[in-house]
């Protein structure tokens, strides 16, 4: 292993945690919050000098790493992040023990947005900042390892070649920064984006530049304690375009001017598009006294994996649940097994049912209609995804039981910690309290929510190497 190239990376991962700091001292300034900047203050000297250290050690190192190296740093970027970010938590003035503040990090890193917190509103508003900030800079990491690290073509389990991913082409040390800076740009252009649709919906704009942030990276972390203290009945629909945006490939709205370029390398999203709007429809004529717009958002924030909703039942919430699973776009925020892994499986076992009644015909075995066609690989790998997600669930499960928590709620918990799915009424687990669990039940949580954003697979791959050397 190179060790001191991974440690060089991870301190180029732990610098934007300074500028996250940096940002709440200023807020925490202009708004003469003062008995909560000593913790920024504390954090932003820390995450500077261990930056500083971690590049500065391993500035000599051959920076080129394997693939396992690449999985190892992504894991050790979750944990060691995490770290800096619980230390606003645990040294504010709320008495929150480590094991909660990392708890909290951990969920906003990966874009969770599992709480510890009850009452939002009594939360001092850097730190409803800092949590929203969080879930920004996770989101930003976890794009950045989906098309750097998973775009490899050795081990395709991603399967990101299937669509657009920039133009990027062929990865080097000279293009890398390029990337890097697209991707950021790109990210940041959309969060923006985000923001100027809340405020033409008349939210506030403290409201808008958490909510902002948090919906960029599907996160579920809210600045109230509900939707509906921030939204009016008559601007629902600001929110319900808002969600849209991140569900798609990051590079969507880009192609969107190129009506050539659109069709031909967003086919994934176009259909992604088109199943949520048929599921929509189907959904507002089967359930009683829901307006369009609410059904539009349960389905987007559930196939997104965002979680957050207006919902104040769970009436149908297996059917969300379901959804949580499915995830969105293969280059975007969302977790699941993928829409278009389960359109290859689907289609594909549609193919075999065809022929056995029809041996002779002929079926199309292409990605949407595209000029890709599904090989035996495509299949084996999203097979794969399919069954080591459902084996993730029951480990889990298994381990929620054991803190008294009932068998139905233990399953749809493990779901949305797999699916990085906030909890919420609209799966009917909004009353579990995390700050209540066993510390062995929040550190399973914490190691399956990063499980949800590098999927088993990688887990496996990466223990084959280390204990299996090949």
């Amino acid at each position: 292993m190179n060790y001191k190239a991974i440690i060089f990376y991870i301190g180029l991962f732990v610098f934007p945690l300074s500028g996250l700091a940096l940002l709440n001292i200023l807020y925490s300034t202009y708004f003469d919050y003062f008995l909560s900047i000593q913790s920024y203050t504390i954090t932003f000297f820390l995450t500077l000098i261990t930056g500083s250290f971690f590049c500065f050690y391993g500035k000599n190192s051959v920076k080129k790493i394997t693939f396992y190296e690449q999985l190892l740093l992504i894991i050790l970027v979750y944990f060691i992040s995490s770290i800096f970010v619980s230390l606003p938590y645990y040294l504010s003035n709320y008495q929150i023990t480590f094991v909660d503040s990392f708890f909290e990090s951990i969920s906003g890193i990966t874009s969770t947005g599992f709480s510890i917190f009850e009452n939002i509103k009594y939360l001092d508003p850097t730190l409803i900042l800092w949590r929203s900030s969080s879930q920004w800079i996770g989101g930003l990491y976890f794009l950045i390892f989906l098309i750097i690290v998973f775009s490899n073509n050795q081990y395709n389990f991603r399967l990101n070649h299937l669509v657009y991913t920039g133009n990027m082409g062929s990865f080097s040390k000279s293009n890398t920064k390029n990337i890097l800076l697209q991707i950021s740009l790109v990210y940041s252009l959309l969060t923006l984006l985000i923001f100027i649709i809340l405020n033409i919906g008349d939210v506030r704009l403290f409201n808008s530049l958490n909510l902002s942030m948090t919906i960029i990276s599907n996160g579920g972390f809210l600045p109230t304690n509900s939707l509906s203290q921030i939204f009016l009945k008559n601007n629902h629909h600001f929110l319900m375009i808002s969600l849209i945006i991140p569900l798609l490939n990051i590079f969507f709205l880009l192609n969107c001017f190129n009506k050539k370029k659109l069709i031909y390398n967003h086919q994934e999203d176009l259909f992604l598009i088109i199943f949520v709007s048929i599921l929509s429809l189907i959904l507002f004529y089967s359930f009683n006294n829901i307006n369009f717009s609410e059904i539009v958002i349960n389905v987007v924030t559930s196939v997104s994996n965002s979680g957050i909703s207006f919902a104040k039942s769970y009436d149908g919430s297996i059917i969300f649940i379901f959804l949580c699973i499915m995830g969105g776009s293969l280059i975007s925020n969302s977790s699941g097994i993928k829409f278009i892994r389960i359109y290859i499986l689907i289609k594909t076992a549609a193919a075999e049912i065809i022929r056995l009644v029809r041996p002779n015909n002929v079926f199309n075995n292409t990605i949407f209609y595209s000029e890709k066609k599904i090989d035996n690989q495509m299949i084996n790998l999203s097979f794969l995804v399919f069954i080591s997600f459902f084996i993730s669930i029951f480990i889990l499960s298994s381990i929620l039981v054991l803190d008294k928590i009932n068998f139905e709620n233990s399953f749809k918990l493990s779901i949305l910690t797999l699916t990085n799915t906030t909890n919420s009424t609209l799966y009917g687990l909004s009353d579990i309290n995390f700050a209540n669990l066993l510390s062995s039940t929040k550190l399973f949580l914490i190691i399956f929510m990063i499980i949800g954003k590098i999927e088993l697979i990688s887990v496996l791959i990466l223990f084959k190497r280390i204990f299996f050397k090949e």
